[in-house]
């Protein structure tokens, strides 16, 4: 059996008074640590963990270029583990719905199976039943079943993935980066961009 190695994924963003005004909503009036991120700077955070596996770690890194910058990463923290938090919320009950509505399918699906496969070889007894009719209720019982089953089986694995991103993002630590070196290329930082 092979051990599982984790690694840990970065999420870098830029504090400054500029810049961090394009993270989030810009008609969002409320303070820092209340506003809505953007849907721009959303997309950039779950793209950056996309290739994220199940006992990777996440790291906000924020690069400060100035002593005052420093301020604005609690707010900053607080703001995306919120949304990231409701998010998650959301899709726990998505994932509750999921399950509700395909077990109530499989049970539905399990009644008419026993309707068709029970009761009728005893209608089938009293007055003969054409055997196609017998046949396509029987398939009709199975098809019914299939949906559920496939779903339950196969689709729930998804829904926990996200869960267990969202859940990810909303308890990830942060870390300053304050004395990085000039690149020649320039500014890294593909949120400076957004903003």
């Amino acid at each position: 059996m092979s051990k599982f190695h984790s690694k840990s994924v970065n999420i870098f963003m830029t504090l400054d008074q500029q810049v961090i005004d394009g993270y989030f909503n810009k008609h969002d009036p409320a303070p820092i640590y209340k506003r809505q991120l953007s849907h721009q700077f959303e997309q950039y955070i779950l793209e950056t963990v996309a290739v994220a596996k199940r006992y990777d770690v996440v790291f906000y890194k924020f690069k400060c270029t100035a002593e005052a910058d420093k301020q604005y990463a609690e707010p900053l923290m607080y703001a995306i583990h919120r949304h990231f938090s409701d998010k998650k919320a959301e899709r726990l009950k998505d994932f509750s719905r999921f399950k509700q509505r395909n077990w109530i399918l499989l049970a539905v699906g399990v009644a008419v199976t026993v309707l068709c496969q029970g009761f009728l070889p005893l209608l089938n007894e009293h007055q003969s039943l054409p055997s196609g009719l017998t046949n396509s209720l029987d398939i009709f019982a199975w098809v019914l079943l299939w949906h559920p089953i496939d779903e339950l089986i196969f689709h729930w694995n998804p829904h926990l993935k996200d869960i267990l991103l969202l859940d990810k993002l909303g308890t990830a630590e942060s870390i300053i980066i304050e004395h990085e070196k000039k690149t020649a290329v320039g500014n890294n930082d593909p949120m400076r961009a957004v903003a």
